[in-house]
């Protein structure tokens, strides 16, 4: 396989903790590259988050290495040919070049290989297929740098292969779909999605909620959504999920937020934020927050007084107050003006906290056992009917004076 151009070196490739770990693996004499994410993102003028390499070289090979180097090396995948080589604080995934012998949906029986072609066969999309050689020989075996050009996201070779080797690859091509896609899916690869779309059912929550958390964090994910929705692959995922609420949030937003945006998808509800945050194996603090977008506790609308709206936001927070009212304006088809005037009522809110605590109350003589923390919830109450303004002392001085009149 001969490279088809030359590309200037970037700061990430010619960075010492990548020197160093090139050099290391370069030492017998193997050639190695850049692949993946990297090469991809390199091209598109995009962010380089995680550096992968591929080596002909066995993995136990790859460990003697870089350990005769003096890099640290961590077997996080041997059977899978993967080793993780941490350079001055900075990671690097090293996988053997390997070919598939078997597949097993999101297993395969591989056997390595010194083959380049052969390895990038075995990527799920073209654009995922590139390599690049530290000198920056571009390599790009499937047409790959013209596809991440034109934005389209393809399949490397049969898209019903490549999806029968691994379901997973339905929610990762319209999360590509989402960052990376210009044009509108292939109809073709849209209608192999919808054959094989009953394979998503098989794939474990964690997976469906990292595919889904990245895909919606996409500048702006409905037109995949829409083309998922249509092929069948969204219902395997979210049932519920609606994308009207979605679209009018996108407009709303000021920031991508990837759970607000799935609560917009999900119709209002304790009991549809539960069973959705057990589907996708949402984070406990996922999960609450899922609960509170879809079943606040509290009556926040965008109607709401400013008083309800500062109460709301003393008692959850103000960027959950705001994530609500975004939802509600969403979901009632609001206006930005609208949404401006309820956020308006929230202006001047400044995040305070009641200043007395228990430890207050008994010091002024006040009785322990369950009737000090009522006389402490009165004079929160109290507190916030002053529109939280009077302080410590201040509160101390009423606290004194409930309790001189209840001797009295």
């Amino acid at each position: 396989m001969q490279p088809v151009d030359t590309i200037a070196l970037q700061n990430w490739m010619s960075a010492a903790p990548t020197r160093a770990v090139i050099a290391a693996l370069q030492a017998g004499g193997t050639e190695v590259r850049f692949v993946g994410g990297c090469v991809r993102d390199a091209l598109a003028g995009r962010t380089i988050k995680d550096i992968d390499i591929a080596t002909p070289d066995a993995p136990e090979t790859v460990i003697a290495l870089l350990e005769a180097a003096g890099v640290k090396a961590i077997p996080t995948g041997l059977q899978h040919g993967t080793v993780t080589a941490v350079a001055q604080h900075h990671p690097f995934e090293i996988t053997s070049l390997r070919e598939d012998v078997e597949t097993f949906g999101r297993h395969a029986k591989v056997a390595f290989t010194d083959d380049w072609k052969a390895d990038a066969a075995r990527r799920d999309f073209t654009m995922n297929a590139l390599s690049l050689a530290p000198d920056g020989r571009l390599y790009d075996p499937f047409e790959g740098r013209a596809d991440l050009a034109a934005g389209r996201v393809r399949f490397v070779g049969d898209a019903t292969a490549r999806i029968r080797e691994d379901f997973l690859r339905i929610l990762r091509f319209f999360r590509f779909q989402a960052h990376y896609g210009l044009i509108p899916p292939d109809a073709g690869t849209l209608a192999a999605i919808e054959a094989e779309a009953a394979g998503i059912e098989g794939l474990s929550g964690e997976r469906l909620r990292a595919e889904m958390l990245k895909l919606l964090a996409a500048p702006d994910p409905y037109p995949a959504l829409l083309a998922m929705r249509d092929c069948g692959a969204l219902s395997r995922v979210l049932p519920e999920a609606g994308l009207e609420p979605l679209r009018a949030l996108l407009v709303l937003e000021s920031e991508a937020d990837p759970l607000l945006r799935l609560a917009a998808l999900l119709p209002p509800g304790e009991e549809t934020a539960r069973r959705t945050a057990a589907h996708l194996r949402l984070s406990n603090a996922e999960r609450g927050l899922l609960l509170l977008l879809l079943s606040p506790g509290f009556e926040v609308t965008l109607h709401s007084s400013r008083e309800a709206l500062r109460l709301a936001a003393y008692r959850l927070g103000l960027e959950k107050v705001t994530n609500i009212l975004l939802l509600t304006a969403a979901r009632e088809g609001a206006t930005r003006e609208d949404l401006a005037a309820a956020l308006g009522r929230l202006e001047d809110w400044q995040g305070v906290s009641f200043p007395l605590q228990g430890r207050d109350l008994l010091d002024l003589g006040f009785e322990a056992g369950p009737g000090l923390g009522r006389a402490l919830a009165a004079l929160e109450d109290w507190w916030i009917g002053q529109d939280y303004a009077p302080d410590k002392a201040a509160c101390l001085e009423e606290a004194r004076r409930r309790l001189e009149g209840a001797s009295q």
